[in-house]
């Protein structure tokens, strides 16, 4: 579908005169055919800026089979959206960032390139994606479900959720635990989110099977009387070795539709965030830096908690350790899962993190959504987030420039243009050393260019160009260090976290403090 047709041209003077006319008829002749060229000209614009609202309106359902030709000739890049009930336009912002950096729309029939699919692919599309050629990208991960799936993050033991048992399997543990806490409060849930309420005791279920128990934070920090979460889109590029981006620049706010006090554990809008959420714009003391001072959503609670004398920088690193905990806690079962493919390079995910805070700023993790909502129906002024989101993880993964292609398929010339040998070659000192020419069993010297395998080194580069790429989105696995204790560190003085990594993480890891080491830029 070629979206900007060349609009023909017409001859719209009138042919030169073959013998004498009187002047006067002569102008009026040639005023009437400029006023009719006008005419025709402005027609035909209306003619194309109908037939153009008109494809804009059908991109949504209409897909193309074939990439168009793009620029000298080369192929456009088609992606295949998947979802239920498309026209509804819940996906509009994904359609519209795909087609702003030269994308073709296609479906399963198509030579696709990437797969932005809203429900989870690996059932239904598993015959699709059984034979993935290594340029095409699906924007979910298999296994994904042991993050997402509600019951399994819950009852995880990571110190970040809150507590939570298994119904009816721990029921006996969770009463044994409620005669020692009397005072917490608890709420059920299932994996369908809906209907979650505080409950005596009494009033729970304890044999509903499929579901569980959770503490309720009941001192919850407030802003303006409202009860927020904060939803963080976390980015995993990569695993064994394992990589996780979140969006730095961009969070979303959003506010109880109710004041939390007086508190009525009755009234689910006090404490449950819902569809009809209170935006950050019509909070009063966070309304005037948002929209006055034009900042983003995270900056402008950044803001709010130093103007109110809190440490918003603590705030941000302990979310960030608290996703770190759950991938490295999940990350067997993903690369088990991961395993039944070919190549887990072709898989890329966002998901969005929800977290709330106590009265002192504690961090708690409540849910990960798999498929976040991306949709501006209810606030139109949340489209420049999630187009701002979904073109920054394009980025980081490689599509939003249209780079996978070349890097994975091209002869080596064009994939040394892109990151070669040389761009991912570390500590000089080290690997110049007599030992590690020889020797490759140390730590030290397992990422010296000599020491790496072909899959390791094409890990680097993915690593490598994902830096390049990563617009406002920020590492925050390998965690991120500062150059000083880079210039510092050494295997034999890594601390806990370091050893308990996989070999494969631990390559990762001492490669990004190499490139720490030479480049500032690259320590975070």
């Amino acid at each position: 579908m070629d979206y900007l047709r060349k609009i023909p041209t017409y001859n719209l003077m009138p042919n030169p005169p073959h013998h004498r006319r009187s002047r006067r008829p002569g102008k009026l002749i040639t005023a009437a055919s400029v006023v009719l060229g006008f005419g025709i000209i402005l027609t035909l614009l209306n003619i194309y800026e109908l037939h153009k609202m008109k494809e804009d309106h059908l991109i949504h359902i209409q897909p193309a089979t074939e990439g168009k030709t793009g620029t000298f000739g080369s192929k456009q890049p088609v992606v295949w959206v998947e979802g239920k009930h498309l026209g509804t336009g819940y996906l509009k912002h994904v359609f519209a960032v795909f087609d702003r950096i030269g994308y073709a729309v296609g479906d399963s029939e198509s030579k696709w390139d990437v797969l932005w699919s809203h429900e989870y692919p690996f059932e239904t599309l598993s015959k699709k994606l059984a034979d993935l050629k290594p340029h095409q990208r699906v924007n979910h991960f298999p296994g994904t479900g042991f993050i997402t799936n509600k019951v399994s993050l819950a009852t995880s033991a990571i110190s970040s959720i809150p507590k939570a048992f298994k119904i009816p399997s721990e029921k006996e543990a969770f009463l044994k635990y409620t005669k020692q806490h009397p005072e917490k409060l608890w709420v059920q849930k299932r994996n369908s989110h809906r209907g979650i309420k505080i409950k005596t005791i009494e009033d729970l279920d304890l044999a509903s099977d499929g579901s569980f128990v959770q503490e309720y934070v009941d001192k919850p920090f407030l802003i303006d009387k409202k009860k927020f979460d904060i939803g963080v889109y976390t980015i995993l590029t990569s695993i064994d070795p394992l990589r996780v981006y979140i969006v730095e620049g961009e969070v979303l706010l959003r506010f109880c539709a109710a004041d939390y006090h007086p508190f009525d554990p009755t009234n689910t809008k006090k404490y449950v965030v819902d569809d009809n959420y209170t935006p950050v714009w019509e909070m009063p003391s966070l309304k005037k830096i948002y929209d006055d001072g034009m900042y983003t959503c995270k900056e402008t609670l950044d803001t709010y908690l130093e103007q109110t004398g809190r440490n918003h920088l603590k705030l941000w690193e302990d979310i960030k350790d608290a996703i770190r905990q759950v991938y490295i806690n999940k990350e067997k079962g993903l690369i088990s899962s991961s395993s039944r493919y070919r190549n887990s390079r072709n898989f890329f995910e966002m998901v969005r993190f929800d977290f709330v805070l106590d009265d002192e700023l504690n961090v708690y993790l409540m849910e990960v959504n798999m498929s976040p909502n991306l949709s501006s129906g209810h606030f139109w002024r949340n489209k420049r987030i999630y187009e701002h989101v979904v073109y920054n993880v394009l980025s980081l993964v490689g599509v939003g420039k249209d780079t996978s292609s070349a890097f994975e398929d091209s002869e080596l010339d064009g994939k040394d243009m892109l990151a070669s040998d040389r761009d991912v070659t570390v500590f000089p000192m080290w690997c110049t050393e007599k030992k590690c020419l020889t020797d490759c069993q140390s730590e030290r010297c397992s990422i010296c260019h000599q020491c790496l395998n072909r899959e390791m080194k094409d890990s680097l580069k993915h690593a490598f160009m994902e830096h390049v790429n990563r617009g406002t989105c920020r590492r925050i696995f390998p965690k991120p260090m500062k150059q000083e204790e880079a210039l510092k560190w050494s295997p034999s003085t890594a601390d806990q976290e370091y050893h308990s990594l996989n070999p494969r993480n631990k390559k990762m890891y001492i490669w990004f403090m190499g490139k720490c080491r030479l480049d500032p830029g690259w320590c975070f």
